[in-house]
């Protein structure tokens, strides 16, 4: 069972996506973010599987959650800085874990 220290660990984030790119090399089709978590974190990138849910204009602007302390992860040829959290569908498909209101915090941590 997991502690509350083992929690704690996790350094999650609000993070604002700057852009949306089409990640054509991806196994599953993907988009490659580039998100902006505060001054503290800076802008990092992540490559997601929400293409389903999810055009591309409509991500610029919205606010997502990210661990922004998993070390990077090579994904083909992108690497992913920061794992963009999100919830599954009954297919298994993603649907991002955003903030229910628009006021939350640039790199704000979650708590």
């Amino acid at each position: 069972m997991a502690t509350y220290d083992d929690f704690a660990k996790l350094d999650i984030r609000v993070g604002k996506i700057l852009s949306v790119d089409d990640f054509p090399e991806a196994k599953k089709p993907a988009y490659k973010l580039t998100i902006d978590f505060g001054a503290e974190i800076g802008i990092r990138k992540s490559s997601v599987q929400i293409v389903k849910y999810y055009k591309k204009e409509e991500l610029v602007g919205k606010l997502v959650l990210g661990v922004v302390n998993f070390p990077p992860r090579q994904i083909g040829p992108f690497l992913s800085e920061v794992l963009t959290l999100g919830v599954p569908d009954d297919n298994h498909d993603c649907i991002l874990a955003v903030p229910d209101k628009n006021l939350a915090t640039i790199g704000g941590k979650l708590f």
